[in-house]
């Protein structure tokens, strides 16, 4: 069964069409809840901010120093495709090859990666400075 949002929408969840490890059912209707659901895991984020940086194909983001497992990435990537943050494209016919892109959903969540970096870099000892020009993008 498809669960619907407020305005009558469905819930990307409830299509039968998400990764292995996504819960089927959000835990409430509260928005940072929901939103967590979809990223809360230690990837997805991850996952994202490579793709903002420029990361498109599969070994781009296997190369990112956190080393995420194949398994891992194959499952995030399906679960944030899935959620209409990631579109998939072939870029090869044999052996079939695809490249990740964000969607308009997906590059929304800009502001939010860079604020989330400025929250780290302000209390988080050690944290990494994302690159000035990633932080001063206005959109992707």
């Amino acid at each position: 069964m498809m669960g619907l949002w407020i305005d009558g929408t469905a819930n990307w969840w409830n299509t039968g069409c998400m990764a292995r490890n996504r819960k089927p059912e959000s835990r409430s209707s509260c928005p940072i809840a929901m939103t967590l659901d979809v990223l809360g895991d230690r990837w997805s984020l991850v996952i994202v901010r490579d793709m903002m940086l420029g990361k498109k194909r599969f070994t781009e983001f296997l190369a990112s120093p956190e080393s995420i497992t194949t398994s891992v990435l194959s499952d995030r990537l399906a679960g944030l495709e899935a959620a209409g943050l990631v579109e998939r494209k072939p870029y090869q016919k044999r052996p079939p090859r695809y490249e990740y892109l964000l969607t308009e959903e997906g590059r929304a969540l800009l502001p939010v990666v860079q604020e989330i970096c400025r929250w780290a870099n302000k209390t988080i000892p050690g944290s990494w400075a994302p690159p000035d020009s990633f932080m001063k993008k206005k959109k992707l």
